[in-house]
């Protein structure tokens, strides 16, 4: 069976082809204004990838913040649901997923089939969502990419706003007149996200493996924090950990197929 998940996300929309269990395919397209052509341009480049025709896709599955806007989608599945059956896919094992995008973030206690049976969702401003991270990058005059590895370099501790990203932005701007170096700065900015981040996983309880996904995964400065608020070796992240959900709204979609 031939299926495909897309994640209609705040900043990217992403989609995976599945044949058989196996992943074929997968593209992501800028969600921008046009949320139609997103769609359309995520599925076009993950059709392309895997190599065969539109038509050989037998169920699509939607998810995301804008998964409404999904219109060829079969059947939406909610956010938490999908990370759910995403993380399980690359981690049989796992019982504690989080996943964190550009704006939101969301973490959930799974049973044995990827299946979520407690959550807790980041709803204060994006204090626990990449775009803190990006803010707080901007008032630094550098990227995110360049944030994380610095902020491995500091062993200070400074405390930060975690709640407000107008607030964390107002000190950063204060530690930079104030002439603090910048590694400890970025330090501050990934100590205050990976507390909110953690707190939130905490809510549903910490099991066995613990699974990131979402964009913010790819963040080496902010896992090494939340490992260490954690008090766990490992958080298990997969290749391409921005295509977690849409993973798991094709293996529903697969599913839900099989069933049918």
């Amino acid at each position: 069976m031939v299926t495909a998940g897309i994640d209609f996300g705040a900043k990217n929309t992403k989609a995976i082809i599945l044949k058989d269990g196996e992943i074929i395919g997968k593209g992501s397209a800028l969600t921008g204004f046009d949320q139609e052509k997103a769609v359309e341009g995520s599925l076009a480049k993950a059709v392309d990838a895997a190599g065969i025709s539109r038509e050989d896709i037998e169920k699509i599955g939607g998810t995301g913040s804008g998964s409404n806007s999904i219109k060829m989608a079969g059947i939406l599945i909610n956010d938490i649901k999908a990370m759910g059956k995403g993380a399980h896919y690359f981690f049989p094992n796992a019982r504690t997923v989080v996943d964190v995008g550009a704006e939101d973030g969301r973490a959930a206690k799974l049973d044995e089939k990827g299946n979520p049976v407690d959550f807790a969702i980041n709803e204060k401003c994006a204090a626990g969502a990449g775009a803190f991270i990006e803010a707080m990058a901007r008032a630094l005059s550098m990227t995110v990419e360049e944030m994380g590895p610095l902020a491995l370099k500091s062993e200070k501790k400074i405390p930060m706003n975690a709640q407000c990203v107008i607030f964390a932005e107002s000190e950063v701007v204060g530690l930079i007149h104030a002439k603090t170096n910048e590694t400890d700065i970025s330090k501050a900015v990934h100590d205050a996200m990976a507390g909110r981040i953690v707190s939130m996983i905490r809510q549903v309880g910490v099991h066995e493996d613990v699974v990131m996904s979402g964009g913010v995964a790819r963040n080496p400065g902010l896992l090494e924090l939340m490992k260490k608020e954690l008090h766990v070796k490992n958080l298990f992240i997969p290749d391409e950990p921005e295509f977690g959900a849409a993973v798991g709204a094709a293996v529903v979609a697969a599913e839900l197929g099989k069933e049918s």
